[in-house]
This record gives structure tokens, sequence and C-alpha cells, in this order.
């Protein structure tokens, strides 16, 4: 299992098109992926999941992925929360 906390920097935090992206590439890859923020974790292969969290630009949010892969999910799912995709 590999943890790791990020300040969010995409400009729309993760809200309609960069939380679908978001999903999107968290469902490519093999292992559980988790994104949480204060005491609330939600998977984040789940698209109402993660938009319920409400995550805006500047949260400090903390990303776990655990199984096969679990390194390059953790960088890729990393980028996005660092720029805006679209």
């Amino acid at each position: 299992m590999v943890t790791k906390e990020i300040v969010v920097r995409c400009e729309s935090g993760l809200h309609n098109k960069q939380a679908t992206y978001f999903v999107q590439k968290a469902n490519e890859f093999d292992c559980g992926i988790w994104l949480s923020i204060g005491n609330r974790k939600m998977n984040a292969k789940s698209l109402l999941g993660i938009m319920s969290l409400g995550v805006v630009t500047g949260a400090t949010v903390e990303l776990t992925a655990e199984g096969t892969g679990e390194e390059d999910a953790l960088a890729a799912m990393e980028e996005l929360l660092l720029r805006d995709v679209f």
C-alpha cells in the first residue's frame, strides 16, 4: 500500500469534467484506489463518491493505492490533481 498527501492544484477542483476524468483514470488500474479528505474516504473509481467529497482547489487530500501497479496508479492520479485535464 502506498499513500501520499497532495494539495489539489487543478483550477476546478474535483467537479464535473475533472472528476469524470479522475474516475476514468482510476478505473484503468487493477489496484484499489481511495481518496480521503478530512475523515471521509471514497473509492476513486466511484464518480458519485468522488463528487460527494467536494474537493476544491487548495484542499489537501490523501491518495492511497493498494495492489498490482499501485505506484503507477498513485503517480497517474496525482498528476490529475495537479492540473486541469480539459
